[in-house]
């Protein structure tokens, strides 16, 4: 059954629904996936410094910290593989088994990468089974994020994709934070000699740990796709119809996303980045406000959540994502050395940061009616993260090192402009399908 777009402005009224334990109990282990995914992904790019001359030695310390950040963007270019072929399964053969899937294939590679020898030891093939790790965690990542938001949509009842958006929201960002604060105690207690040694594989072993946990909570995950809804796609070539059929509202996904991820890897990834690695600056200090970052968007999405719960999510996301235009310039205070101005711009971006990092992925899910919403949501998602998430933190590393940095904030600024007009384009064209 195709389920009928929901008109825009209409105001939510009445009393809120409660959340049925089945699905607090799912909420919980798809936001912990998410969390995972945000910890795993975010580490690799803050110890990309102490990770790029381990797997790619170079006489230049940038050089080999652009390597590993190539590599860290390897992985966005297969998310779209991973929604291709995840979410048009997860469309046929339901949400449960994909989500279940996914979290097996990012904890086994975090263990793989946690584990694996280096140049030193085993030669190329060291860089080989790093690209071939973060591959497979792209494809994992393609369907995560954005299948995960659609379950837990799913899960819940109408009127409460708020709610969603702020615990799904909540778990990203403690993922992110528990990327800082760990890479951040590691170096405290282990010191920068090293890390740079073998200190930066025990992130890696936490995030392992951690992932085999989600495996088990996962495992109880109530099934949101109904069996008549299954039978209704019965081959692939259903699924597809359904997405060239709403492909403007795939449009709209990959600029939701990716002005959002751009503005998001350049604050939590790139600034740090280029802190360490082009200014020097000390690396616990910079994880010491990462950290802080993290605390900010951790407990900033548990709020809006709460601010937007019940009301229309669509006029919250083009306000938030009309102020990442001009906030995303506070940037090109951070131009030569110094912790002061980089803690000005990398705080300073935060409140809008942590805006848009809520809402965009359940305002991603409205776009795409239930019966291809695995597909199309993570298709887009996939794209969008691919080509200006992944791209962000090594453009912006580049950037500043060849004394262009000014370029970044406009083109993050065009991606806001351009996901405001395709959002209001796909609206009007097709509705929304979730929430108002």
């Amino acid at each position: 059954m195709i389920d009928a777009p929901l008109v825009d402005d209409s105001p939510i009224v009445g009393k809120k629904q409660p959340l049925p334990r089945a699905a607090r109990k799912g909420l919980l282990a798809l936001g912990l996936g998410n969390a995972l995914e945000w910890y795993d992904w975010m580490v690799f790019g803050l110890l990309s410094a102490f990770i790029g001359p381990k797997f790619f030695p170079s006489e230049e310390p940038l050089s080999a910290t652009l390597d590993a950040l190539a590599v860290f963007a390897v992985g966005f270019a297969f998310r779209p593989l991973g929604g291709i072929l995840l979410g048009t399964l997860a469309d046929r053969l339901g949400r449960r088994r994909i989500m279940l899937l996914s979290i097996l294939m990012m904890a086994g590679t975090t263990l793989v990468i946690a584990l694996c020898p280096t140049y030193d030891e085993i030669g190329i093939l060291a860089g080989v089974i790093l690209i071939a790790c973060r591959i497979v965690q792209g494809i994992s990542t393609g369907v995560e994020a954005p299948l995960s938001t659609t379950h837990a949509v799913e899960l819940v009842p109408e009127g409460r994709e708020g709610l969603v958006a702020g615990v799904m929201g909540f778990y990203v960002n403690i993922g992110i934070l528990l990327a800082s604060l760990v890479s951040f105690l590691s170096s405290l207690m282990l010191g920068g000699a090293v890390m740079s040694d073998w200190g930066w594989r025990v992130p890696f072993i936490i995030g392992a740990v951690f992932g085999f946990v989600v495996v088990y909570l996962r495992r109880s995950l109530p099934e949101t796709m109904k069996p008549e809804e299954l039978a209704a796609n019965t081959s692939t070539t259903q699924v597809w119809q359904g997405v060239r059929k709403h492909w403007l509202g795939v449009l709209a996904i990959i600029f939701v996303v990716g002005a959002a991820q751009a503005y998001n890897y350049a604050w939590n990834v790139g600034l740090p980045s280029a802190a360490r690695g082009a200014f020097k600056e000390d690396p616990t200090a910079v994880f010491a406000l990462t950290t802080v970052l993290g605390a900010i968007l951790v407990v900033g999405s548990w709020i809006i959540g709460k601010l937007v719960d019940g009301r229309p999510m669509s006029r919250w996301f083009l306000i938030t994502r009309a102020l990442a235009i001009p906030s995303v310039f506070l940037m090109l205070f951070y131009r030569e050395p110094g912790l002061g101005g980089f803690a000005v711009v990398l705080l300073g971006g935060s409140i809008v940061l942590v805006l848009n990092m809520t809402l965009y992925n359940v305002v991603s899910t409205s776009l795409m009616p239930k019966h291809c919403r695995g597909t199309g949501v993570s298709l887009g998602y996939g794209i969008g993260v691919a080509l200006f998430g992944g791209t962000a933190s090594y453009l912006l590393v580049w950037l500043q090192s060849i004394n262009a940095s000014w370029i970044f904030p406009v083109y993050v600024a065009v991606l806001s402009v351009l996901s405001i007009i395709f959002y209001i384009l796909a609206r009007r064209r097709s509705g929304l399908f979730v929430g108002k």
